[in-house]
């Protein structure tokens, strides 16, 4: 549905994306998982005809983005990560506008965004300005489905929510995906990561590795310790200069730590540091952060 081939993008000497190739496949939740100045929106705009590449091919929906742009926009829907709709037009009046835009009516395709306007259409007449975070989001994704849609683009949907909107909004999502939309999503927040059917891991630029959440965990390399003791900004100093540690890293109360060697992974070592530990099995964010370090210490 979607293919990505060797996608190159400079703005001047900053390389906002090198040698990008991903596939994702029809009706999957994929997702773009990365921080700010990852890549994330630059790919989001090429692959919506928006920004042009300065090299490789992609492809969406079997429509080439640079040469069937035209037709490609009929194809697809997209939500940038700032709220881009029409603030001082009401709720309906934005839906009605971008249906219009597309040659359809709210009423020919309402049941694709039934499920999402019915929770805000008691608010149509509230310009959309005047909306919480979660009813805008709400806004912009019934207007990105209003024409139907085969691929749903949503660039950092939940950056600002509350989680329980958040919450509800990945729900939609998962709706969507059983409805057949394929959907490619970026977020920086990697507990969502779990939530997609396969994700690429991004940042500077570059992708770190494509797979489902599960099997980027299970290729974790090497054993995982959280170690914390009272001052943990101290230990965390002490660790790196450590020639047996390999990586560590603050994680909330926690330092997680991998040695360049297992053996050395010992309570003795630890007793060096005056730290309580124990072995754990590594999340998205672990495995993004130990991936990012190889990368760029490579």
């Amino acid at each position: 549905m979607i293919h990505v081939q060797h996608i190159n993008k400079n703005y001047g000497r900053i390389c906002a994306l090198k040698d990008i190739s991903i596939d994702v496949q029809a009706g999957e939740l994929f997702g773009l998982i990365g921080p700010d100045g990852a890549g994330k929106t630059t790919l989001f705009r090429i692959l919506t005809s928006l920004l042009l590449a300065d090299s490789g091919e992609a492809t969406v929906d079997g429509l080439n983005v640079r040469k069937d742009f035209k037709e490609l926009r009929n194809h697809i829907g997209y939500m940038p990560g700032r709220f881009s709709l029409y603030q001082d037009l009401t709720v309906e009046e934005n839906l009605k506008f971008f249906a219009t835009i597309f040659n359809t009516t709210i009423a020919e395709n309402y049941h694709l965004v039934a499920p999402i306007y019915s929770q805000i259409e008691k608010f149509k007449t509230r310009r959309a300005g005047k909306l919480s975070g979660g009813m805008k989001q709400k806004l912009a994704l019934s207007c990105a489905l209003i024409h139907k849609p085969t691929v749903l683009f949503l660039d950092e949907p939940t950056t600002g929510v509350d989680p329980v909107s958040r919450k509800e909004f990945w729900g939609m999502l998962k709706a969507l995906k059983a409805a057949g939309i394929t959907v490619l999503v970026s977020t920086p927040y990697m507990d969502e990561a779990i939530l997609c059917d396969r994700i690429a891991l991004m940042q500077h630029g570059q992708i770190l590795s494509v797979d489902a959440p599960d099997k980027i965990v299970a290729q974790f390399p090497t054993k995982l310790y959280r170690v914390r003791s009272n001052n943990n900004y101290a230990l965390l100093n002490r660790m790196r200069q450590h020639p047996a540690v390999e990586t560590v890293f603050m994680f909330g109360e926690y330092l997680h730590v991998t040695f360049v060697d297992q053996s050395k992974a010992t309570s003795a070592c630890f007793s060096e540091f005056e730290a309580q530990f124990e072995e754990i099995t590594p999340n998205i964010e672990d495995c993004f952060i130990y991936l990012t370090q190889q990368k760029w210490i490579m």
